[in-house]
């Protein structure tokens, strides 16, 4: 597979990439990939992103909004994706390394200084909404914060269909695939640190909310529940689409010791017929608003991130179910 000119493009392209390349997709040992992935805070895009970190630990003076933000800019630009939360997020996916002690005093530091915009919680006791909160919780468990109280939250927020919604406080009694999406991230990643079983059963409902619904479609009469989950979006955010999806299901496998699930065959079928011609995913969309740069080269250009995940997923699929085409 070293031969392979897109593997070759991937492990130019950054730390961030690179390492997850040789654990993922090369079968590195450990002894290869983690002084790569070590590098991810020191160099290329972990580097700068963390050039703009605050000297109170935060990004942009603000946990989910920068500090001077108001109404006005969000009717004109749109969400912004600088602050503190997005930050912490996008330096997990990239796989800053959280045993460094860099990482773990900033996850001291936004404990003791950030707090939510929504009424001044504490950034790890999260706040009320199950996207911020997934979020969050995964966040929280990667880099070593105690973020028990999130977890116990949502795993009282769960719809009786399995899902989760952030309009449950507005009255819904029905799970949301956003919603689900950035909860079943979260509460995987805290059930590695904790091995809590009450998690792990209410993680599996969660999986089956998108599984019965084979991960794009309603489930009241098999249509398409909405056009934008077939798009290959990067970063993803809060928003879902099928291959985040089938990414988590990958990760969850894993950690499970299972294969894919019979019902991903049309999910990932879309997902081979989306590769170019060389064989690398093409970027469709991206979520507007403010950023301190992009990691991607635009729309309809091929997609280091999305090649990535689309061709772990797929090696995953076929080494160990070969379901779909």
């Amino acid at each position: 597979m070293t031969n392979d000119p897109v593997i070759a493009w991937l492990l130019a392209t950054d730390p961030a990439i690179a390492w997850q390349v040789q654990r993922d997709l090369l079968d590195a040992p450990e002894d290869v990939w983690r002084p790569l992935r070590s590098r991810v805070e020191h160099e290329g895009w972990g580097a700068r992103l963390l050039a703009h970190q605050d000297s109170d630990g935060q990004w942009a003076g603000g946990a989910f909004f920068p500090h001077d933000f108001s109404r006005e800019l969000w009717e004109a630009e749109g969400q912004p994706w600088t602050a503190t939360t997005y930050a912490l997020t996008d330096l997990r996916e990239w796989g800053r390394d959280p045993t460094s002690e860099t990482a773990r005093r900033t996850a001291d530091l936004v404990g003791r200084n950030s707090r939510w915009d929504h009424d001044g919680q504490s950034y790890w006791a999260g706040e009320v909404e199950e996207c911020i909160n997934g979020r969050t919780l995964a966040d929280g468990a990667y880099f070593g914060a105690d973020v028990t109280g999130i977890a116990d939250r949502l795993l009282t927020e769960q719809q009786p269909d399995g899902g989760w919604n952030c309009e449950r406080a507005e009255g819904s009694t029905r799970g949301s695939f956003h919603s689900t999406i950035n909860v079943l991230e979260g509460l995987l990643e805290f059930e590695k640190a904790t091995q809590r079983a009450d998690v792990a059963s209410a993680r599996h409902t969660g999986e089956e909310f998108l599984l019965s619904r084979s991960l794009f479609r309603r489930l009241t009469d098999g249509e398409i529940a909405d056009q934008d989950f077939l798009k290959l979006t990067h970063p993803n955010r809060w928003h879902y689409d099928v291959l985040r999806g089938l990414d988590y299901l990958r990760a969850a496998g894993f950690h499970d010791a299972t294969g894919p699930d019979p019902r991903l065959g049309e999910a990932l079928d879309w997902l081979r017929g989306k590769a170019d011609d060389d064989g690398r995913w093409p970027l469709e969309s991206r979520p507007g608003g403010r950023v301190w740069f992009d990691v991607d080269d635009g729309i309809g250009m091929p997609s280091a991130w999305l090649t990535l995940r689309a061709r772990r997923v797929l090696r995953w699929a076929d080494d160990t179910g070969g379901v779909g085409a």
